[in-house]
């Protein structure tokens, strides 16, 4: 058992992640200067004024990007993808705000085979995605691989976003679509 504890404890420091079922990382996350240097140690950039919080995950934290003031609040799910090329990144702008429970994927399984079990068909090539500078993801909106939100765009609470949202607008339901310009 205390050799689990060991390989546990290792794993979670060395891990390219963070979230919940990392305990021995994750409760520096409930203290805002261990969170801070956990953050600039796990994430490829994390600006001045960010935050992630605990309750949050974030896998393959090397390709993910929090601009400055940007909060990731608890029950949200930023999953990059460990591809050897540029794609498959999440880009958070500075002064994007992110409700809870926001999910943001960057790759989606295969289910091109009838006959082949979905879990063994591998994943889509990852596309990264972008949340530009200023914009508001609602509570809960699942954004999906290859998407770009727009500069100081809102996507209301619950929204799935399956394609890009241009600067300006507002955006809501599922799929997401454009209701208005800011």
């Amino acid at each position: 058992m205390i050799g689990e504890v060991l390989s546990k404890r290792k794993f979670d420091i060395h891990a390219d992640r963070l979230g919940p079922d990392c305990p021995f990382t994750h409760w520096r996350l409930y203290f805002k200067p261990s969170m801070k240097k956990l953050s600039k140690m796990k994430f490829k950039h994390f600006g001045e004024g960010a935050e992630f919080r605990a309750g949050a995950y974030a896998i393959v934290c090397s390709k993910i990007s929090l601009g400055k003031n940007v909060v990731i609040r608890p029950n949200s799910m930023l999953f990059a993808y460990p591809s050897l090329e540029d794609e498959g990144s999440i880009i958070i702008h500075d002064d994007v705000m992110v409700g809870s429970g926001v999910h943001i994927y960057v790759a989606s399984h295969k289910y091109e085979s009838r006959d082949t079990a979905i879990i063994n068909q591998g994943h889509f090539s990852p596309q990264t995605v972008t949340l530009k500078e200023g914009c508001w993801i609602g509570a809960n909106c699942i954004i999906l691989p290859g998407v770009t939100i727009g500069k100081n765009s809102v996507v209301g609470a619950g929204s799935v976003v399956t394609k890009n949202i241009a600067d300006y607008s507002v955006a809501v339901g599922n799929p997401a679509k454009v209701i208005k310009t800011i």
